[in-house]
């Protein structure tokens, strides 16, 4: 397992760096980055651990293919207890560091304890040390990669770190590297910042090996051509991004506005992203070895920035009831900056906006700034900045929109899953992803279980989005796949041309081990399954929180493609927990487990 590289264990509290040899057993059962590191987790951290307590770990972890010659194979994973749902967290981001990190020969770093004072990790090759942060800390995520690589004395070393939304502990702050690629869904930010840990800047001068270097060549001239063929990730993603999908969803009548409200917003064409490309796009960004480069370089005034992302855009777009890509490009630059998650910042705006029209949050708790009503683009700018830095009113927004709507006594405004916030595709009419948000680990998410693949866009076949008969099915084998391309350390959008037995080939390449299609999807099944016995350990009471909100449930759609439709939840969630093998409150058999080693 020498050239998958070794763990790192940083006790923060004692200041000692300590090295560990991987696990052949667990990379064998569960691959590497989401899988290895929630195995970590689970045997590590005790039941009942405060999230933001030295009891908990904040792990880093590649994936066996991360930094290797597979196509978008940059992608790291960032595990712990999240804060904000007090259930698993893993991250995914992409960009440059993971690579980095794989090229310094480093598979993962395990956090520990707490530093007595903020502090950042060095890393070049196999030497570590542990440095004072404190001049860097109270700075935005920007201004601190820029000093860390001054205070490293290498410009070509990549950067993770924190902002201040982290520093502050919100419960929606990001960890932010390259500056502008995040792991941001879960409060992973706030973590690291109870850790008083700043950033971990990392330089490597060694090119990842593999076990079958013939192998991992066979398996990615294959993939190569699916993926130059494949529409979305040869034609739609390197033209328009993922803001692509503005119009797509918007006339399927499944793009939420106004905080769920409704789900057709008639200005979409104004944040698309045939919109952004024409007034705002500069070129295009891939991260570490993509052939799809589906980022946006943009240029707002004289600022330059990466994105927005089609989930941004809702967030902050049509969620907010806003049109024009201005202040949604704003709003994203400043949680690029500060650290936030774009999801459930801009969705908490929504919630409170929702708050202030109907008289729960009063005009005098907001201290002169722009009130909060839909379609306001000033007030998304500035209480998106409010939250970043905790100041005011934007200190209850930090919290996300579980938390303050339940301070004011309506959590029913809340459009969250275990109090994450859901994503840009409304459950009433794409009832796939529906059932895919309620029965999410880390609470509401999309790339967990991505239906819209085959629902919407039709790979790798088209699916009936108001159908219900068949998403149990494909919902927990998108579940499965997705598990095991995020423990690879390869971009689950290279899925909407790949398959599990391209997958199983790279990883049967980089591991040695034999895997091919069954055994991935059995890995990425393994790894469902140690998430949901975390979450079960930690409380998790399914057929209470295994839901979605009762406006996706109760209330229809009330115009567009999709009027009159409501989520058929609960005609799914008894197949989907039957499918799984598991008893009719959502917990796994004993002979599920027994089948995936985890009795």
């Amino acid at each position: 397992m020498d050239n998958l590289g070794k763990v790192m264990r940083v006790n923060l509290t004692e200041g000692t760096v300590k090295t560990e040899d991987l696990c052949e057993k667990t990379v064998r059962e569960y691959i590497g980055g989401r899988g290895y590191g929630t195995k970590v987790l689970y045997d590590e951290v005790p039941k009942g651990t405060d999230p933001l307590s030295p009891e908990n770990k904040l792990i880093f972890a590649n994936g066996p293919l991360t930094g290797k010659a597979a196509p978008s194979a940059g992608r790291y994973m960032v595990i712990t207890k999240s804060p904000l749902t007090g259930y698993i967290a893993s991250s995914n981001s992409g960009g440059f560091w993971g690579a980095e990190l794989a090229r310094a020969g480093w598979f993962m770093i395990i956090f520990e304890g707490r530093s007595p004072k903020p502090v950042y990790l060095w890393i070049k090759d196999d030497k570590v040390e542990i440095r004072d942060a404190g001049a860097i800390w109270g700075k935005d995520g920007h201004e601190a990669t820029d000093d860390l690589l001054a205070a490293v004395g290498d410009s070509q070393a990549k950067v993770v770190c924190i902002g201040t939304a982290g520093e502050n502990l919100s419960h929606i702050a990001a960890i932010m590297n390259d500056k502008t690629r995040a792991a941001g869904r879960s409060g992973v930010g706030a973590v690291m910042g109870s850790k008083n840990l700043k950033g971990i800047v990392v330089r490597g001068s060694a090119r990842p090996p593999v076990q079958d270097a013939e192998g991992m060549k066979a398996a990615l001239a294959s993939s190569m051509e699916k993926l130059k063929t494949n529409p979305v990730t040869s034609q739609g993603l390197p033209t328009y991004g993922t803001a692509v999908l503005v119009n797509v969803i918007n006339q399927a009548g499944g793009y939420p506005m106004n905080n769920w409200q409704g789900a057709y917003f008639p200005e979409a064409d104004e944040q698309s992203g045939e919109t952004l490309a024409r007034d705002f796009l500069i070129k295009r960004y891939s991260c570490f070895g993509c052939p799809i480069g589906c980022g946006r370089v943009t240029k707002l005034g004289e600022k330059i920035g990466e994105g927005p992302e089609y989930e941004t855009i809702f967030a902050f777009g049509v969620c907010c009831g806003v049109a024009g890509l201005e202040p949604i490009i704003e709003a994203n630059n400043i949680c690029n900056e500060l650290g936030l998650d774009t999801i459930s910042a801009g969705v908490t705006i929504a919630a409170a906006m929702e708050l202030y029209e109907k008289g729960y949050i009063k005009k005098e708790e907001l201290e002169g700034g722009p009130e909060l009503r839909f379609g306001s683009d000033e007030a998304v700018v500035y209480w998106t900045r409010k939250m970043g830095l905790g100041e005011g009113l934007g200190k209850k927004l930090a919290e996300g929109s579980y938390r303050l709507c339940e301070m004011y006594g309506h959590p029913e405004f809340s459009m969250t899953v275990k109090k994450q916030e859901m994503p840009a595709y409304d459950g009433r009419a794409i009832q796939g992803i529906g059932l895919n948000y309620a029965t999410s680990n880390r609470g509401g998410c999309h790339v967990r279980g991505y239906t819209i693949s085959p629902e919407i866009l039709g790979l790798p076949e088209k699916l009936d989005p108001i159908d219900i008969e068949s998403k149990p099915a494909w919902v927990s084998i998108f579940q499965n796949l997705t598990a095991a391309i995020d423990a690879s350390g390869m971009c689950l959008f290279t899925s909407f041309a790949l398959g599990a037995d391209d997958y199983g080939a790279f990883l049967k390449a980089a591991t040695g081990f034999d895997y091919d299609g069954t055994e991935t999807l059995k890995a990425g099944e393994r790894i469902w399954n140690i998430e949901r016995l975390f979450n079960l350990r930690e409380g998790l009471d399914p057929l209470k929180e295994d839901t979605l909100p009762d406006r996706l449930l109760k209330e229809p759609i009330p115009d567009g493609p999709s009027k009159g439709m409501v989520s058929r939840l609960g005609e799914m969630l008894p197949n989907y927990y039957k499918y799984r093998g598991w008893d009719e409150k959502g917990i796994p058999t004993a002979e599920k487990l027994a089948e995936l080693g985890l009795n």
